[in-house]
Order: structure tokens, then C-alpha cells, then sequence
């Protein structure tokens, strides 16, 4: 029913998620599948590749995009979604999602919505402004306390077409929430469409125009259809599918028992993370600080690792959970000391986000062969695919709801040591302040 890649591995697991709980098996691969491995899923109605060009340039994208599109068509699934954060981070440098639209229009045809709301997650879409919450506070996005001064693609924009333009010269549209509440949405689709628009951004407020951008993208779009958003648009479609009659099971969402002990780490700087790894230092978590700034350096790198492998092992070894963090924060001057070091070394941010999460993925890994901890959360949009990639995991199947946007995951590997471990990635904006404490105690 549906085929997506997710410009990152946190935001790919909530995009699976989304289609699992409502009943659709669904598998999301860490790398582009063979046809003898996607046979193995073939009873699926979900298929998913985790990415990583939300962290990759334009010139990557001309490079590496193309196949994975082509791969997806011939997947045969009616909708082909190209997946990107519910908060939009992208800029016409890095990340994108102008670009990556542009590519895939080449082997998809008829207009691309744009969906890019999710209110269970707490984004808001209104006449094409882009609202978000943090802890429970909603903020346009260009006053977001941490979209607004993100390390990577800092968002001076709320209205996601004015974004979108500065990374692609195709025309953007708009579908307004008033419209679709007065019963005009499909004349005003038809319009744009007509009048040259190819991207159109669909708002989504409430269950009412969830449903109606649901309704606008099945009912309204080419065979197979190309979209690009959020896990919104899983939502807008299951939201309609479940409208009309046309999807009626839904997935039991079962809980998940306690673990004695669990392993994290985090590259995550954003303000939530940090009250979660504050609220984890108070309920008995270990708390262990891996220094950024050295991932520059691949020698100091790799003694840090080993530095860090051995207190997260004492910690285990004690009946402690470790919490592996880069930072707590925005405000952390470990932030600023990683962001000098990075202009110090000349060395792209791309690559030191790449060897920061290799380092966090061999700490993980380490911790899984040495110690047979089976419960592991990877915390960090960013970093969580390099993290995740160092463990051997050819795919992931969800088990069940523990946060939106943040799924308890079965891995899949040839590794004995990592097939069928628990798995949780996090986006750095996702979860309640309890959030690594409820992991371990199996409490949605």
C-alpha cells in the first residue's frame, strides 16, 4: 500500500510505525533491499528503507536517490512517499527536500503533495505555516526553541512553501484549511494544479482536514502517487482509508515488559533530550559524557570509545542502565566546544556527525557482545544512522507503541547477537521527560 524512504532513521521508524498500528505489517529496511530479501516480507503491506539524506548535500542526493526511487516504483505500491521530520529541517546546502522532490518527480508523474503536519505529534499546519510543540507549548516554527537554533538546519521560516523555494525553483501550491473545511479543497487542488503548481502543501489541523488530505491524495493524485512529508501522510491516508470504509482491522497495540537493564545513547542536543536525560540521571540511570569535539580526530575518537565502552560496562555490570549523551542541550557548552572543534578541523559537519554516531553505534555495540543487554535506544535524528548502521541491522519490524514517532523495534540480522534485539530510535524531539525511565520499566 505504501513504499517510503525516510531521509533519516528516527523519522523512517515513525513513518513504519504509523502504518503498523493501524494494521498494515510493515518492515523498514536499513539499506535498499534485494529482491530475495524483500520476498522474505512479501506478505507486508508497508515497505520502508531508512536513510540517511536528510544529513547529505544536494551532490549526494544527484548521486544516491535516483536508485532508491526507482527501486521503490517497482515495489508497486500505490503511494511512494519520500519521508522527511515533522519539524522540516532541510536547507537548499543539506538535507535537501527541494532537491530530493525534484529527483523523484522524474519517475513518478501528476502533481506531489506536500503533507507535512501530524497533530498526535503536535504539528500544526495553518495557510502553509508550520506550528510545532515542545513540551506541551506550541511555536511557529522560526520561534521553536530548538528548530529555531538547530546546529544543522536552523529554521528562520515557518511557511514551508517560502522554505521549499529557496531549494527548488518548482512551483509550490497550497490547499488552506479553510477551503477544505468549506468543501472547496478539490476545485482549489484542481486550480492550483492547472495554473502550474507541482509540489502542493496540504494543511492538516484537526481530524477533519486530516481526512481531507487523506481523501485529496487517494482520490486525486496519479498511479503510483509521490509524496512528500511527515508520517503525516501515513496518518492522512489511514485517516481516510478508515473514513470510507476501506481499511476496518486495526493492529492490537500491546505493551511490553520491564527490563532489568537498558543501554542508550544520545547525540541529541535538543532542549527535550536534555530533560530526559536529566530526568534519567534522578531515577538511577549512569550517566557518561562522550566529548564530541573529539570525533575529529580519529585516534582520540577511537581511545574515547574505548573510554566510554568500559565505564558503560562497569555501569551494566553494577545493575546500573547507561546513558551514553554528547550533550544536554543547546545551551551545553559541550555544543560549542564540538562546533569549534569542527571549524577548527576544517573537516565538513557531515563527516564528524558521521563518525559521532559510528562512535555512539560501536559504544552500543560493544555493550551488546560484552554484556548481553537486549534493550538498546539510539536517541538523535542526526547521528541515529551511522548509530545504527555499526550494529548490523538489515531491518526492523515494530513490536509495539512506546512513544509517537518512537516505536519498541525487533531487529533483524545475520548476527546472532543482534537478531531479535529491542531497539528504540528517537528523534531528539520526541518523548515525555520520563522517557529513557519508561523504556526500561516497559511503560508506554
Amino acid at each position: 500500500m505504501v513504499a517510503f524512504y525516510g531521509d533519516d532513521f528516527t523519522g523512517s521508524s515513525a513513518a513504519m510505525e504509523v502504518l503498523a498500528f493501524a494494521g498494515l505489517e510493515t518492515v523498514l529496511f536499513l539499506a535498499p533491499p534485494s529482491a530475495e530479501r524483500l520476498a522474505a516480507f512479501s506478505g507486508y503491506r508497508g515497505i520502508g528503507i531508512a536513510g540517511i539524506a536528510r544529513a547529505r548535500s544536494p551532490e549526494w542526493m544527484n548521486v544516491h536517490l535516483p536508485p532508491i526511487f526507482s527501486r521503490l516504483r517497482e515495489v508497486g505500491a500505490p503511494i511512494v512517499h519520500y519521508k522527511v521530520c515533522s519539524t522540516f529541517d532541510s536547507a537548499p546546502h543539506i538535507g535537501s527536500i527541494g532537491r530530493a522532490a525534484e529527483i523523484g518527480r522524474q519517475y513518478f508523474e501528476g502533481w506531489t503533495p506536500l503533507v507535512v503536519s501530524d497533530p498526535g505529534m503536535g504539528r500544526f499546519q495553518a495557510f502553509g505555516n508550520l506550528f510545532a510543540h515542545s513540551n506541551g507549548v506550541g511555536f511557529r516554527l522560526d520561534r521553536h526553541p530548538t528548530m529555531s537554533v538547530h546546529p544543522s538546519t536552523p529554521m528562520d521560516e515557518a511557511d514551508l512553501g517560502r522554505h521549499l523555494a529557496r531549494q527548488t525553483d518548482r512551483r509550490i501550491g497550497l490547499v488552506d484549511f479553510v477551503t477544505m473545511k468549506r468543501g472547496g479543497a478539490t476545485k482549489m487542488l484542481e486550480d492550483e494544479i492547472a495554473g502550474g503548481a507541482e509540489i502542493i502543501s496540504l494543511d492538516v489541523l484537526d481530524a477533519e482536514t486530516l481526512v481531507e488530505a487523506g481523501r485529496l491524495m487517494w482520490k486525486k493524485g496519479a498511479t503510483p502517487l509521490f509524496a512528500v512529508g511527515s508520517q503525516g501522510v501515513e496518518q492522512a491516508l489511514i485517516a481516510y482509508w478508515r473514513s470510507a470504509g476501506l481499511l476496518t482491522v486495526c493492529r492490537s497495540t500491546p505493551g511490553f515488559t520491564a527490563a532489568e537493564n537498558i543501554a542508550a545513547v544520545s547525540g541529541s542536543v535538543s532542549p527535550v533530550t536534555a530533560a530526559q536525560i536529566s530526568h534519567a540521571e534522578a531515577n538511577g540511570f549512569e550517566l557518561i559524557r562522550l566529548n564530541a569535539a573529539l570525533a575529529t580526530d580519529a585516534s582520540r575518537l577511537a581511545k574515547e570509545v574505548v573510554r566510554v565502552s568500559q565505564l558503560a560496562k562497569a555501569a551494566l555490570a553494577g545493575g546500573r542502565s547507561p546513558l551514553v549523551f554528547t550533550a544536554a542541550g543547546p545551551q551545553d557548552p559541550a555544543v560549542e566546544a564540538f562546533r569549534a572543534a569542527v571549524a577548527a578541523s576544517k573537516t565538513p559537519l557531515s563527516t564528524v556527525n558521521d563518525h559521532l554516531g559510528a562512535a555512539l553505534g560501536d559504544i552500543l555495540k560493544r555493550l551488546i557482545s560484552e554484556t548481553g543487554v537486549r534493550r538498546v535506544v539510539i536517541s538523535g535524528g542526526d547521528t541515529s544512522g551511522q548509530a545504527a548502521l555499526r550494529l548490523g541491522i538489515d531491518a526492523l519490524t515494530a513490536i509495539a507503541p512506546m512513544a509517537p514517532g518512537a516505536p519498541l523495534c525487533r531487529a533483524h540480522s545475520s548476527v546472532p547477537a543482534i537478531d531479535g534485539l529491542e531497539l528504540i530510535l528517537k528523534g531528539g524531539q520526541t518523548g515525555a521527560p520520563d522517557f529513557f525511565a519508561a523504556v526500561r520499566a516497559g511503560r508506554q
